[in-house]
């Protein structure tokens, strides 16, 4: 579930008040009969706003009922994004269905994190592999030439939805992706997602993915890891070319907006591992002389939490150096209480794991075994010159975050 801008309120439009109604529908109705039947109108409705570039009238809709009725609110952003990031499109008198798809990429490194212009040698290796081990046999592709960051991401969902018309054209014609307009400058961080964005274009009804066919159906599931294992393994490589310098993480192709969250909460624990690595390669320190401090930040002081920040200071001094933000999404929700892990437990234990408990568990991976949790709640501060977020010292204060003055320029921010 998305947190929506805070807009001020006003009268629904008659457009925006027909998706509240679909939308509530849907949630009450008792029948998937019923359902469908609330769904086609809703559908067409979205399909109608979303080709004629109305992003306002769909927002006035959700932030209505994000306030009003989350039920309804959960099925609505999910048509949204559905709608968006596929659609029909007639090619040759033949209706085909069309997917907009993210290869999210997790990639941490010292120095700095690559994106722009995709080679179109390895395009084409990028997009044999996706044929071979994750595409349904007859789908056809198109890949955008440019390794994106979450910045240069479409953002509005009207945007979404004109690129997947446009990848999906160029996909069933074979054609070249153009890309319109400049792309937005990528922020310095330390650990960052990078994306390449494909369309695929099947007959409608058919089956999207290698582990959708019939032939597969019966072991999907063994057929999906088989396929994320053998795509891990033969293009891991091929975006190491096209991140120099950088360890990196493949993630398994994904419909755009459910594949753009999973890179989003995958890529925390390695930022807290990449601050933990600059770190001590740079102040040439063990890991075990660094001090976090962990603090629970929110809009709203009497709100929920919004994201964890955490404050890095070296041995005695409490002077916080460097600092990682750990944003929570959807259903997560911040602990009151620090929770503690079984001595030797990890993420890979499979044990229920809070945010906090994940930072925990995380940070002591990495060594650190001085770890100070403030159950107070921060309200989200900034810094007046540079804007860049401030960090908890050891004693609860929120400061801003610098590296000691005889240490090399580093990257500006961490994720």
């Amino acid at each position: 579930m998305r947190r929506p801008a805070k807009r001020s309120s006003s009268k629904l439009s008659a457009d925006s008040q027909h998706l509240v109604t679909f939308a509530q529908a849907i949630a009450q109705a008792s029948s998937r009969l019923e359902e469908r039947a609330w769904l086609k109108p809703l559908d067409a409705l979205l399909n109608k706003l979303l080709r004629t570039g109305h992003q306002a009238l769909i927002d006035a809709a959700l932030d209505h009922l994000f306030k009003a009725d989350l039920d309804a609110y959960d099925v609505l952003i999910e048509a949204v994004e559905a709608g968006s990031e596929s659609t029909t499109v007639d090619h040759d008198g033949e209706d085909y269905d069309v997917q907009l798809l993210v290869l999210p990429v997790l990639a941490w490194t010292r120095f700095a994190i690559a994106s722009g212009a995709i080679a179109g040698e390895l395009q084409n290796a990028i997009a044999a592999h996706l044929h071979a081990h994750v595409l349904a046999k007859d789908a056809r592709l198109a890949l955008a030439p440019v390794l994106f960051s979450i910045e240069q991401l479409p953002r509005l969902h009207t945007d979404v939805f004109a690129l997947t018309r446009q990848m999906g054209q160029s996909a069933l014609k074979n054609g070249t992706v153009q890309l319109r307009g400049e792309q937005q400058p990528t922020a310095a961080f330390l650990a960052d997602t990078r994306y390449v964005i494909a369309a695929v274009a099947v007959p409608t009804g058919n089956a999207l993915f290698h582990w959708q066919e019939s032939e597969q159906q019966s072991h999907f599931s063994t057929n999906k890891s088989a396929a994320f294992d053998a795509w891990k393994q033969q293009v891991t490589p091929l975006f190491a070319r096209l991140l120099p310098g950088c360890n990196v993480e493949l993630l398994l192709p994904q419909a755009y907006y459910f594949g753009c969250r999973e890179a989003d909460k995958r890529i925390r624990p390695a930022s807290i591992r990449a601050a933990d690595y600059f770190l001590t390669q740079t102040l040439e320190i063990n890991s075990s002389e660094l001090h976090a401090s962990i603090g629970g930040f929110s809009e709203d002081i009497n709100g929920q939490v919004d994201e964890y920040r955490i404050g890095f200071s070296i041995g005695g001094d409490p002077t916080v150096v460097y600092g990682t933000v750990w944003p929570l999404y959807e259903q997560e929700s911040g602990d009151e209480l620090t929770l503690m892990l079984p001595a030797g437990a990890g993420l890979a234990d499979g044990l229920p794991t809070s945010p906090l408990q994940q930072i925990l568990t995380v940070l002591r991976e990495c060594g650190i075994v001085h770890i100070k949790h403030h159950a107070e709640r921060f309200t989200m501060e900034f810094c007046d010159d540079c804007g860049a977020p401030l960090f908890p010292d050891r004693e609860g204060e929120l400061v801003h975050a610098e590296m000691p003055e005889d240490t090399p320029p580093p990257v500006e921010h961490f994720h």
